[in-house]
């Protein structure tokens, strides 16, 4: 077994935050197919730590999720992730390249597909020029080439009939299959997925579910999901992460996830009151700097037990 964070030692474990508390967590081990390397990633606004030492490897040509209650740093993660953020410790590694301190960029993200939230299509271009955009930008094809990739990745996403229309005259479900298609245009090894169920019924988020699974069968690039659906995720994922309170509490295949005996998870994937976290966010915090400190029985509570 091995777990969420640290360090590996000589049996393959990982001595975990302050090197004397460890979380029992299965996750991959490092290993050269890991396209994504997250090392000791932290990140503070002011005072306000939002990621802590994180920790962990995407294996390739997977569907990765990372999931965690509201304000635990997901969208941080992402933004660190693909560059947008630098975080205050740690490196992130695309590929075998650096993420961090890197001021050139270009050919990283040149690997790399984002679809945000809100699609963040452009409201005054229609779906076809939204979606041929990144073309445009970064190379130098053919006007028939670009319109060949666009109407290829607008059918795989199905939207064929509708690239003549603005992003205000479709619904939300089509603005995010717009900017599914555009993340792909440019063939990235690696798309990612920043809470693509966002504002969407429960019919449609299992129809983009059921869209991501054909994309990636299609592609067989890497995927990587941030998104607190549990059950979205579990139609979609093969390897499962969850964030509490800053910290990685554990990151592994969706069988072993599921099977766990971590409080936090086990409670988290069952979507139950009962267990570590609350609905006060701050009572989270006090929970979780009683047990790193070794005080109280909150520790047991995380799945955290002293060496």
């Amino acid at each position: 077994m091995s777990v969420g964070l640290g360090r590996p030692d000589d049996e393959g474990m990982t001595v975990a935050l302050d090197q004397t508390l460890q979380l029992a967590v299965q996750r991959p081990a490092a290993s050269s197919d890991a396209i994504i390397s997250i090392q000791g990633i932290t990140k503070r606004f002011g005072s306000h730590t939002v990621l802590e030492d994180i920790t962990f490897d995407v294996p390739r040509g997977k569907t990765s999720a990372v999931m965690g209650p509201s304000g635990t740093g997901k969208s941080v993660l992402l933004k660190t992730v693909i560059g947008l953020l630098r975080p205050e410790a740690g490196q992130v590694y695309i590929d075998g390249d650096p993420i961090v301190g890197v001021r050139e960029k270009e050919v990283i993200r040149r690997k790399i597909g984002v679809l945000f939230q809100d699609g963040a299509l452009f409201g005054s271009m229609n779906l076809f020029d939204n979606i041929a955009f990144p073309l445009v930008q970064h190379t130098n094809k053919t006007d028939k080439e670009i319109r060949d990739i666009v109407l290829a990745k607008s059918d795989l996403v199905g939207l064929g009939s509708h690239l003549h229309k603005l992003p205000g005259e479709v619904s939300g479900g089509m603005r995010k299959r717009a900017g599914l298609a555009r993340a792909l245009v440019l063939e990235p090894q690696i798309l990612f997925f920043d809470e693509p169920d966002s504002g969407l019924d429960p019919v449609r988020v299992a129809y983009l579910d059921q869209l991501i699974n054909t994309v990636h069968e299609e592609t067989a690039a890497t995927f990587f999901i941030i998104s607190h659906n549990v059950e979205s995720v579990k139609r979609t994922a093969h390897y499962l992460g969850l964030l509490f309170q800053s910290r990685l509490v554990g990151f592994g295949s969706k069988e072993d996830m599921t099977n766990s005996g971590v409080p936090v998870i086990e409670q988290f994937l069952a979507g139950r009151p009962e267990g570590p976290i609350s609905m006060d966010e701050m009572a989270d915090a006090e929970v979780v700097d009683r047990s790193l400190s070794g005080h109280g029985d909150d520790g047991e509570l995380l799945g955290v037990s002293a060496l």
